[in-house]
């Protein structure tokens, strides 16, 4: 087994308030051993997800500013862990992916090397690595970058940003950190996209183009809060990336298929099938989206289904060999606890 360290002193999380943010904090928050929690989230709004909450001390503003950054580490020593969640996916304009995602982890590199804390935890993407080559290929851990638009080349910056401070190649003293690398998540604290993602389900709308054959790694959110927290505390892992996904790759026909079942079994009318479309539909999805990023601008349906004929899969075996990684939730369980979390939130399915 490997070795592992004990929790920190203080435990940074960026990115608090939002979808993965959450639910880390709701791990973390159940924890008595974490004593002291500094978080930052975007806006005041988001203040309010942890109110009455004794040990969280929050800090309000935006990553790509240095500044805001600084007063985040403020206080923080040798005796604290990082886990850098914040990244913007969906932006309006495509310079937001890299004002946030790139040189907002710059800024977190250089306030964590600053401080001396232990180890940062860097969550990344599939998109540096763009889609598979074929049905059949897996994403494994010595992958070459081949990033996929705006946002996978602002993440594969963020990486190499990352690797550059563990190895001292930008100047400064070395940090320990490991970067994870979770493909589509879903599970609670989901963004109103996921809420639409079951509604186009259970209307027979979910856009399947070419059979449906291309296959997904996912991952439930609570997997990947796993594999974050043995990220952090698994000496090894030191300079490594991980992918953390659930156990094994689904068709979409499957996940359609199986969302759909988890919908019927919570009680909601399902009609049954999807919106069938031809291959040269993601092509022109694709064309589209990319002619419009060159303009600044993002349009997420856009690029969402310019995605869907590409099958983007890994391998989780090394976060299995080296973190002793294991997902304990597959995509039916996930996708019934995540309607029932909707349910419990009024959220309309």
């Amino acid at each position: 087994m490997p070795e592992r360290w004990s929790t920190p002193e203080t435990t940074v999380v960026t990115g608090a308030a939002g979808w993965l943010g959450q639910a880390l904090m709701h791990r973390l928050r159940a924890d008595p051993a974490r004593a002291r929690l500094r978080v930052l989230v975007h806006d005041a709004s988001e203040t309010a997800v942890f109110d009455n909450a004794e040990n969280v001390n929050v800090i309000v503003g935006d990553i790509a500013d240095r500044a805001v950054v600084d007063a985040l580490f403020d206080g923080v020593g040798a005796d604290a862990d990082v886990i850098h969640t914040a990244g913007v996916i969906h932006p309006k304009r495509v310079s937001d992916f890299f004002d946030v995602n790139t040189t907002g982890t710059k800024h977190i590199v250089s306030a964590a090397r600053a401080a001396g804390v232990r180890r940062l935890v860097h969550v990344s993407s599939n998109s540096p690595f763009g889609t598979n080559a074929s049905a059949t290929d897996v994403f494994r851990n010595d992958e070459p970058y081949n990033p996929y638009y705006g946002y996978g080349q602002s993440k594969m910056e963020a990486e190499q940003a990352v690797f550059a401070a563990v190895a001292g190649e930008d100047g400064g003293a070395a940090l320990d950190a490991v970067v994870v690398r979770p493909p589509w998540f879903y599970g609670p604290f989901q963004p109103p996209r996921q809420t639409t993602f079951f509604r186009m389900v259970r209307k027979g709308k979910f856009p399947v183009i070419a059979g449906g054959h291309q296959r997904r790694s996912m991952v439930y959110v609570d997997n990947l809060v796993d594999g974050l927290l043995l990220a952090e505390l698994t000496p090894r892992a030191r300079g490594n990336g991980y992918w953390i996904a659930d156990a094994r790759p689904y068709q979409v026909t499957e996940i359609v298929e199986t969302v759909g079942r988890a919908l019927r079994d919570e009680g909601f009318s399902v009609k049954v099938g999807a919106l069938r479309l031809p291959a040269i539909a993601g092509r022109v999805a694709e064309v589209g989206d990319k002619l419009i990023q060159r303009t600044g601008r993002y349009q997420q349906q856009l690029h969402v289904l310019g995605e869907m004929d590409k099958t983007i899969a890994c391998d989780i075996s090394a976060a299995r060999r080296d973190l002793r990684y294991e997902p304990q939730v597959e995509l039916y369980e996930g996708m019934r606890r995540s309607i029932r979390w909707c349910v419990e939130q009024g959220l309309e399915l």
